[in-house]
């Protein structure tokens, strides 16, 4: 019981935040000060602390008093006694602070109470913010993002701050929406100057320093991107087993504006996490999968780059993919190997060399013009010519008897 009575209070409360110039304890009449108060330091310095004891009448003496660094209690050989009112206190190497809002540094009586605290700051100066990006929506906002500095973590709180104002006249502007997409970001929710240049920069500042990055000079014509492309129709084209149709529309936000675009189509199987892109849809707002595995499901997204916009030498950003659109191409109709013999191994397209060559050109149609109409078209046409062959030359086989086949063959061969 004894033991416990001795127990020193906990001090779970200090740990969560470390406040400066925030109230130090006293033991009834007496106070006791830490000197250095709230003390500032690089990573790897060295402290040297003590702990005063002040009151009349006298109140503890320093033989009593230990230390505690975020509520644990500190090797008694890294203190020494001064005199009978003083205990000082010898770290080396310092770490960075365990929080950003200081570590707690306390100062106690014998029987646990607390005398004195400090917050010690522990940390680095931040590093130079580079990689800033930014881009605007339909050219009625801007958002931007940065990488803030070679390592990042400075162990202290420091704050950054994107400034930005027109590159010839005009005042600095302080951006106030941070953290919109993601920790080191900002936005500025409001029309901003076209065909006018304006100047972008980071500051970053902690109570070891401060830096600011390249300037960034960009024109709002040069970083828009919008909506995904609206109204995305996937279907399927007639009987053809191995083809989908997608269409969609512009993006609506800039149809008062000249610009031009290009769009790109990505589309995987139901059931892989795989996507294949195609890259040369241009500027149309539709285009035709061929090459497709029949009876499969298959989604499809679509995202637009608008670029040219005012007559804009930039390459453009693309916006977000739009949500994934479903559809499946038809099953099959012509039966598997071994599946029946009304598809003979002489009508595939594979039998003979002229067959296999056009089956070659049109592999190599389908892999690299995938929104060529007149491709499609001549396409069409042969797919449409062999099934119709096919089919009569199925119905011819089913109507001759057996024994008839060979010999109704022969002549043609």
């Amino acid at each position: 019981a004894a033991q416990s009575a001795r127990r020193p209070p906990p001090l779970l409360p200090l740990l969560l935040l470390c406040v400066l110039g925030a109230p130090r304890a006293g033991s009834g009449a007496h106070t006791a000060v830490i000197s250095p108060q709230d003390p500032t330091l690089l990573i790897g310095s060295s402290l040297q602390a003590t702990c005063s004891v002040h009151g009349d009448p006298p109140g503890p003496t320093a033989e009593g008093l230990y230390w505690t660094l975020n509520g644990r209690r500190l090797p008694p050989e890294l203190s020494r006694v001064l005199n009978a009112s003083t205990l000082a206190l010898a770290l080396a190497n310092l770490n960075g602070s365990r929080q950003q809002s200081g570590d707690n540094l306390v100062c106690h009586a014998r029987d646990g109470s607390i005398l004195a605290g400090s917050c010690l700051y522990v940390g680095l100066p931040p590093e130079k913010p580079f990689n800033i990006s930014c881009w605007s929506k339909n050219m009625k906002d801007l958002t931007c993002r940065w990488t803030p500095g070679a390592h990042g973590e400075t162990f202290l709180h420091t704050n950054y701050s994107l400034k930005y104002k027109l590159r010839w006249y005009g005042q600095d502007n302080t951006c106030e929406e941070y953290h919109t997409v993601g920790p080191y970001s900002c936005h500025i929710p409001k029309d901003l100057a076209l065909f006018t240049p304006y100047e972008i920069w980071v500051e970053a500042t902690n109570r070891l320093g401060s830096a600011r990055s390249d300037v960034l000079t960009l024109d709002i014509l040069d970083v828009v991107t919008t909506d995904p492309p609206p109204d995305v129709h996937v279907s399927r084209v007639g009987g053809l087993e191995d083809q989908l149709s997608v269409r969609w529309v512009s993006p609506p936000a800039l149809k008062d504006f000249l610009f031009q675009a290009k769009y790109q189509i990505r589309y995987r199987v139901e059931d892989s996490v795989d996507w294949k892109v195609v890259d040369d849809v241009s500027n149309q707002t539709s285009c035709r999968l061929a090459g497709l595995k029949p009876g499969t499901v298959y989604f499809v997204q679509v995202r637009c780059n608008p670029f040219g916009i005012y007559g804009s030498k930039k390459a453009g950003i693309w916006s977000e993919w739009s949500h994934p659109t479903a559809a499946s191409t038809p099953r099959s109709e012509r039966p598997g190997p071994g599946g029946g013999a009304c598809e003979p191994r002489g009508g595939e397209p594979s039998s003979g060399p002229v067959r296999r060559e056009l089956k070659q050109f049109l592999g190599w149609l389908k892999k690299h013009a995938y929104c060529s109409n007149l491709s499609f078209r001549l396409y069409d046409q042969w797919r449409a010519w062999m099934q119709k062959s096919h089919k009569t030359r199925n119905q011819d086989e089913g109507i001759l008897p057996s024994g008839r086949r060979g010999a109704a063959r022969g002549p043609a061969r």
